[in-house]
């Protein structure tokens, strides 16, 4: 399970950022779980830890955290569940998915409930360190391009967004929509105009650095168009670039 993980082969700690990330880890395996917690905790991160679906869930909706290392078999609400509970009550906390299935249904599953990485068991601590620091630079990277952004409320026909409370309204009507949902729309409305190709949504918005997920990008973007759009077959605000992906309208 982890090969790197014994006394002797245990990697230096590594420096700290200046601000210490909060990490909930919810693992029913105890072995696994201190492992993880050791490992996470050399990245200068604060851990606590949950080893049923209950009581992480609980922790979860009670406290604030950087990062969620979710189990997806659990005692109680499995990791799925909790994952679909948080999304909605819209917490956007990212969620690092762990599981022994290597099934390809579990992984969309997975990423339709709102997971923001997935890591098949069993996984070498490096693999896990890399997926925990790529998530960290994604999260850093999206809140230095919100506190810089020369927009944060965006204004366009019917449409309001206001990308630091993380709202949708249309025609002043506010609208429910997921975590990824918003930042494929905030993504969208930032670059109006520009063409992205569906893995280039998938490793912006998700950061798979992987083919074959497509379809997760195309039913988000159907959901999206039929919460925003006044007739998703005639788009006005997310258009489809045939041959591409999609883009958002110009202003006119």
């Amino acid at each position: 399970m982890f090969p790197e993980t014994t006394a002797s082969t245990r990697s230096p700690k590594e420096s700290t950022t200046a601000v210490s990330h909060k990490v909930l880890i919810i693992e029913d395996d105890r072995d696994i779980a201190r492992l993880v917690e050791m490992h996470i905790t050399d990245l200068g991160c604060k851990c606590e830890v949950a080893h049923d679906g209950e009581s992480g869930l609980d922790k979860a909706i009670k406290n604030r955290y950087d990062l969620i290392v979710l189990d997806l078999m659990l005692p109680g609400l499995d990791g799925l569940e909790i994952c679909k509970e948080l999304r909605s009550e819209k917490n956007y906390t990212p969620i690092l998915m762990l599981t022994s299935r290597s099934e390809e249904f579990d992984k969309v599953l997975g990423l339709e409930f709102g997971a923001d990485d997935y890591l098949t068991k069993p996984f070498s601590v490096r693999e896990l360190l890399a997926r925990v620091k790529a998530i960290f630079r994604r999260v850093e990277a999206v809140k230095d391009e919100v506190a810089g952004a020369a927009r944060k409320q965006v204004h366009f026909r019917d449409l309001k967004i206001d990308v630091e409370k993380r709202t949708v309204a249309i025609k002043g009507n506010n609208v429910e929509l997921t975590a990824k949902e918003f930042d494929l729309l905030a993504l969208f409305t930032k670059n109006p105009g520009k063409a992205y190709s569906r893995q280039a949504l998938l490793d912006t918005v998700w950061g798979y650095k992987f083919d074959g997920y497509d379809h997760t990008v195309n039913s988000h973007i159907n959901r999206l168009r039929a919460k925003i759009e006044d007739d998703s077959a005639n788009p006005r605000y997310i258009l489809t670039v045939w041959g591409v992906g999609y883009k958002f309208a110009e202003e006119e």
